[in-house]
């Protein structure tokens, strides 16, 4: 009789990803760890003025190292009741921070869940899907929505005119 050869197998290890937890209001998110270069206080934000705050969800402005990012309000961009932004998220490979109430903690995720069709219209672009973060099911946010494009360019070509009415007014 002759036995077969016993083959060990490999295990397959599950590709996991690294994301920072962060809170808006009460409720719980979730974002790649690799797409946020800082996490910062709200220190240094400047207003962008009343033409602004009126027409959506970038109402102030942030500048490092000869860099200006455009601060996303997370209560407005997510339509969730105000609350008490005490960070800021400062993305990687954009010109775009986002507000967040807390950060909780970093986490690893090894399965990314489709939305479900609860989700819908908007909704379903904020998100990349859903982690089961340990008994918490966490909405993942695709920072690749947070402004468009066209919204960057828009508020760039804003920022001279910015710039110039803040100092008309400090010269007074």
């Amino acid at each position: 009789m002759k036995l077969g050869r016993i083959e060990k197998r490999k295990p397959r290890s599950r590709r996991s990803e690294s994301v920072i937890l962060f809170a808006v209001a009460q409720y719980k998110f979730a974002i790649a760890a690799h797409a946020v270069d800082e996490i910062r206080n709200l220190e240094g934000l400047q207003p962008l003025g009343q033409a602004f705050s009126r027409a959506g969800k970038v109402r102030h402005v942030f500048q490092r190292d000869h860099r200006t990012y455009f601060v996303v309000d997370a209560n407005l961009h997510l339509r969730i009741l105000s609350s008490h932004a005490t960070r800021l998220l400062l993305l990687r490979d954009a010109s775009i921070a986002l507000t967040a109430d807390s950060i909780d903690r970093m986490a690893q995720i090894t399965a990314l869940h489709p939305l479900p069709h609860a989700f819908q219209g908007e909704e379903r672009d904020w998100y990349r899907g859903l982690a089961l973060i340990g008994e918490d099911v966490v909405p993942v946010v695709n920072p690749a929505a947070l402004l468009s494009k066209a919204e960057i360019v828009k508020l760039q070509d804003s920022l001279p005119k910015l710039e110039a009415a803040a100092q008309v007014a400090g010269s007074r």
